[in-house]
């Protein structure tokens, strides 16, 4: 009699493989089900990890106008030994004896240097223009050279030039020499006018950028205090930024590196309160009627403020026939009260032997920066 067989087993794995077809159904059904499902804000929004995307833009700013700002670029260079090139930074601080060099790409290109360079016509300095760039050297630089160098692009129509701002270079270098600590003066002693609607300063610049400066007074003797209304400036000296006449006197500067101390020249602060403008003029003859054969003298007199200077112009009754005439400019400076000074300019024009043909008006015109103004007066044959 045969024997009756059991259910047959299935193995495990062979049932595993017939159910993942079926499995696999069911779950696209399920994703396709859920992706016909509308998403919820924010749902399944990956933030890419460090990713950099292009920057937002300020309100009220697009990217037209953004793209429209022109990018100013230096076109300074420092020739280094050997012929290498860099472009220096903002401020250098180089030894004494060397010899500086900078080019600036043009074909057309204005330098800025320390004005005494100029004053004193200084045959150390060299300034040329080559086909594609303007080149500055200075040898044997000394403590006297420290100041500001700069260059810039001239864009010249015919015989009218004009400075291009976006190309230009510029940079400030200290020379350092042992001994000193200040930038030397041509002077032994210096005068600041005290101006209360502009910045007065006293001009202690250094050679060492790490120098520490301080503003002492003469009389009586003590140290000025740095504060909101005076503060220093290493490329210019100690500003006063609202000069008032109290700040008068005479005052001096003391600076220390490394343990070595130095005193500055002296400088006489004086306080000014005359308006800037046009001079303010006067004219007086020493006589307005005249016999003949008699002496004259015309007297022009400008006060205005003690660092304007004055220039003279005459206009007379004998200046188309030559008549000899003495003209005479002179200026002092003059203190009003306590706390005022001012300049006193004046222009003396003297004529001899009195004749007919030198009666008439006698006129004087002042100039200074601020423009000019013309007075007259009479002078009659008797």
């Amino acid at each position: 009699m045969p024997r009756s067989r059991g259910p047959r087993l299935v193995p495990p794995l062979l049932l595993l493989l017939l159910l993942l077809p079926e499995a696999l159904s069911t779950a696209a059904g399920q994703a396709s089900a859920k992706s016909k499902r509308p998403k919820e804000p924010g749902e399944n929004k990956i933030k890419p990890a460090n990713k950099r995307g292009k920057p937002t833009l300020a309100p009220g700013k697009d990217r037209d106008s953004v793209a429209s700002i022109p990018k100013a670029s230096s076109i300074m260079m420092q020739v280094m030994e050997k012929g290498r090139f860099q472009k220096p930074a903002a401020t250098l601080s180089l030894t004494a004896g060397q010899t500086l060099e900078l080019r600036c790409k043009g074909n057309k290109v204005g330098w800025s240097y320390p004005e005494y360079l100029d004053t004193f016509k200084d045959s150390r300095l060299s300034v040329k223009q080559h086909d594609r760039y303007g080149q500055l050297v200075l040898v044997n630089a000394s403590a006297a050279d420290t100041g500001e160098y700069s260059c810039w692009l001239q864009i010249c129509t015919g015989y009218v030039c004009r400075k291009d701002d976006a190309k230009a270079g510029a940079t400030y270098i200290f020379f350092t020499e042992k001994g000193e600590l200040f930038v030397p003066s041509p002077n032994y002693f210096g005068v600041v006018y005290l101006n209360p609607d502009r910045e007065a300063v006293v001009p202690c610049r250094v050679t060492v950028p790490s120098a520490k400066v301080t503003l002492h007074r003469e009389f009586p003797a003590k140290q000025i205090q740095s504060n909101g209304s005076i503060v220093y400036d290493m490329k210019r000296g100690f500003v006063y930024l609202h000069p008032q006449p109290e700040h008068q006197g005479v005052v001096y500067c003391r600076a220390e590196a490394h343990g070595a101390p130095q005193i500055s020249i002296k400088y006489q602060l004086l306080y000014v309160e005359v308006p800037s403008g046009p001079p303010s003029t006067t004219i007086v003859a020493s006589s307005n009627q005249v016999s003949g054969g008699d002496d004259i003298t015309v007297l022009c007199t400008v006060l205005g403020e003690p660092d304007v200077e004055v220039e003279f112009r005459w206009i007379y009754p004998g200046l188309k026939d030559e008549r000899p005439v003495t003209i005479q400019d002179t200026w002092r400076l003059v203190s009003r009260g306590l706390a005022h000074t001012t300049r006193l300019s004046q222009s003396i024009l003297t004529l001899q032997d009195f004749e007919t043909i030198d009666a008439g008006y006698y006129m004087c015109t002042a100039q200074n920066l601020h423009g000019q103004t013309t007075v007259a007066t009479t002078v009659q044959f008797l």
